[in-house]
């Protein structure tokens, strides 16, 4: 198996229940496939650097997840056809990027 993050943005004019929604629809779509979630994380509504779809702001998400490797397209493809989603980006943690995202969310922790 091999570990993921994925990173995605929503189309601000969801509301909170529907954010929700969302973000559990593809959780549950990944844990269905065999995923172990490492973390997910909210980070709120955001400025955008530059306007998508008319929009300058958006909702993040970030998903880490352990998975095979087949599992990845289909879910970009579930996410392509969800008006929702404005960006999304999936990448394969190296052994550096997982110790990163170990220390950084534990920093998180200790801020909390």
């Amino acid at each position: 198996m091999n570990h993921y993050e994925t990173v995605f943005i929503l189309n601000p004019v969801l509301s909170e229940t529907q954010i929700k929604e969302t973000v559990k629809k593809y959780e549950d779509f990944l844990v269905s496939r065999g995923a172990k979630m490492v973390a997910k994380e909210d980070w709120g509504l955001k400025k955008l650097a530059y306007p998508i779809q008319n929009k300058k702001s958006g909702f993040y998400h970030l998903f880490e997840y352990q998975v095979d490797g087949e599992v990845i397209n289909p879910l970009e493809v579930e996410f392509r056809r969800d008006e929702r989603f404005m960006r999304y980006l999936t990448v394969s943690l190296d052994k550096h990027a997982i110790s990163w995202a170990e220390r950084r969310r534990a920093k998180l922790k200790q801020k909390a």
